[in-house]
């Protein structure tokens, strides 16, 4: 028996953190699920809060002894996932584990929880808006603006695995729909 989690997944720019975050300030009872990678830290980025920064050979032999919910190798060598031991931190506290992550692993997360688990994805007004909102943030180039828009093109293609999608055109707006939502499939 799976307990309830909450999946939140969009492309970059769709704001979900944003939306990740209004939902961990209004629902008490979830906790964010700090996800595992082999990538380096960024700056200000925290061990143990950010990420759980481990290096890509302990990562291959966590995946050996079963140690993650979910796994993926998103470029070569560079490794993202949910370890076991986040999920028991979480529910060791009485909480609900709310998971901000990439699509394909959320379609993973999904599976895992099956109907224990609220798949919600963040859907961009248009792809010109998504570009728009990355072009604001100012930290991509060019070709990285073009590889995140062809990116977020494919990740869109997902949408159907989840259970409820939201276009985010009034991320006010959006937030309380989604805090309904969440509560809604909580129950009290």
């Amino acid at each position: 028996m799976h307990h309830k989690a909450i999946i939140v997944s969009a492309p970059s720019g769709a704001g979900k953190t944003t939306i990740v975050k209004h939902l961990l300030r209004v629902v008490p009872r979830l906790e964010f699920s700090i996800s595992a990678c082999s990538r380096a830290h960024r700056e200000g980025e925290v061990d143990g809060k950010d990420y759980y920064f481990i290096t890509g050979d302990d990562f291959r032999n966590r995946i050996a002894l079963d140690e993650f919910v979910e796994w993926q190798e998103v470029y070569p060598g560079s490794y993202y996932g949910t370890l076991k031991s986040e999920m028991d931190r979480i529910w060791l506290l009485e909480k609900i584990p709310i998971f901000d992550v990439d699509v394909v692993g959320a379609v993973n997360l999904k599976r895992y929880f099956g109907e224990q688990g609220l798949g919600i994805f963040i859907h961009p007004p248009s792809i010109e808006e998504l570009e728009n909102r990355l072009k604001k943030r100012g930290t991509e180039s060019e070709e990285t603006l073009r590889k995140r828009v062809g990116k977020a093109e494919y990740e869109l293609t997902f949408a159907s695995h989840f259970d409820i999608v939201i276009i985010n055109d009034n991320l006010e707006v959006k937030c309380r729909e989604i805090v309904d939502m969440v509560e809604a499939f909580l129950g009290t």
